[in-house]
């Protein structure tokens, strides 16, 4: 049995991209996604950007012929990214195979709820809404919507690191031999919620984030879905499947530190990437990049750099954060940077980190600022959540 899980479908929708292929055209391009707000009423809206999705819920909603205001942001998101991520791997019935689907959120149908909240004690017209809440509403509407029967469907909700834990957990359930292929990955939309939360704990930012520099003012918040096709060397010898990358190792630790904050000398971050190496059989040296959680706050950057030091000591390879074209779509950002790290392996490139001018006084840790090309074998990303849960993947072209 090889090391590494194949990896032989990608779907996603962000703020640069309706689809894989638009991602990349705007990483390549240095075509950003952050902007104001548009597409929420808050009181917000002037004093802070954010990474859109620029479709509306009606053009989302009309692009996968569902009825008007049934469904929240967060499964039409997922429902385009899941389907591309079908197509990608060419497959045509998904119950063909033990067929699991593993779906990282934080917000759910929370969008939806919120705005309908007020009408709860007067009448259920939008009850479906209210209803709707709850994590797993979304995973269940995004398998429903691909046609997954009776199989193994559930939510991970475990902050910024929820679509990387389910990419982890796909992989060990393909390594056990519980499930023949697993859908894996998140979704997550904007929302007045998470918008408070954020501007509470004062770490948003009104201009573009800035991550790795000293003067970094805080993150962009951003929505987006991504999901990625495990399957097992059985389906994909069988099948003559494509392999885009291999899943070679991954990690999760809790530093248990803090509700919100990070570690200040990165140990969560230290023992996920550690795991990580021991799991895929590599050590540091064998990274090329590292696509880092690099989220522009002043905890995690430094909590962050610190742990790749302590992990790479004075030769950190190429890295950069992604959150500059996105934000940071908290549950998602596991499965859209394990996607982005995939376009890296295939394509050879090192995304720039923009809007980096200053280095930070703790150490001399200099971003990857311009667009690479070099040969890359094996990537490493970061995603790191609320409450320390911390996690690392490790992708490679070798199984």
């Amino acid at each position: 049995m090889s090391q590494g899980v194949a990896v032989t479908g990608m779907g996603m929708i962000s703020a640069i991209g309706n689809n894989v292929e638009e991602n990349f055209a705007s990483l390549t391009s240095g075509k950003i996604g952050i902007s104001e707000i548009t597409q929420i009423k808050t009181v917000h809206a002037k004093e802070i950007m954010v990474g859109e999705v620029s479709a509306t819920n009606d053009e989302l909603e009309k692009q996968l012929k569902l009825p008007k205001n049934t469904y929240s942001r967060t499964p039409l998101l997922g429902i385009l990214a899941a389907k591309e991520a079908l197509a990608n791997a060419g497959i045509s019935s998904v119950n063909d195979y033990r067929t699991g689907l593993i779906s990282g959120t934080t917000v759910g149908g929370m969008d939806k709820a919120e705005q309908y909240f007020y009408e709860y004690f007067e009448n259920d017209t939008h009850w479906n809404h209210i209803n709707a809440l709850h994590a797993g509403d979304s995973t269940q509407k995004i398998a429903g919507a691909i046609g997954l029967e009776e199989s193994f469907i559930t939510t991970i909700s475990t902050a910024c690191s929820s679509a990387a834990n389910a990419i982890m957990l796909g992989a060990r359930m393909i390594k056990s031999g519980e499930l023949d292929r697993v859908i894996v990955g998140g979704s997550d939309s904007l929302s007045k919620f998470t918008i408070n939360g954020f501007k509470t704990l004062m770490i948003l930012s009104d201009t573009y984030n800035t991550p790795f520099d000293e003067n970094r003012k805080g993150l962009n918040l951003g929505e987006a879905a991504a999901f990625l096709i495990l399957e097992s060397e059985e389906i994909v010898a069988k099948e003559n499947r494509k392999v885009l990358a291999y899943l070679k190792g991954y990690g999760n630790a809790n530093d248990a530190y803090h509700q919100t904050a990070s570690s200040e000398n990165g140990d969560g971050a230290v023992l996920a990437m550690e795991k990580a190496f021991k799991v895929a059989g590599l050590s540091p040296k064998n990274i090329n990049y590292i696509n880092a959680h690099g989220t522009a706050t002043p905890n995690n950057d430094l909590s962050e750099g610190r742990a790749l030091i302590r992990v790479f000591g004075g030769t950190v390879p190429d890295f950069s954060s992604t959150k500059t074209y996105t934000g940071h779509t908290l549950a998602v950002a596991g499965g859209v940077e394990a996607i982005y790290s995939i376009l890296a392996l295939q394509h050879n490139v090192v995304y720039p980190n923009l809007n980096f001018k200053t280095p930070m006084k703790e150490f001399n840790l200099i971003p990857q600022t311009e667009l690479k090309h070099k040969e890359i074998g094996t990537v490493l990303s970061n995603s790191f959540g609320f409450g320390g849960n911390c996690s690392t993947l490790i992708f490679s072209k070798e199984a």
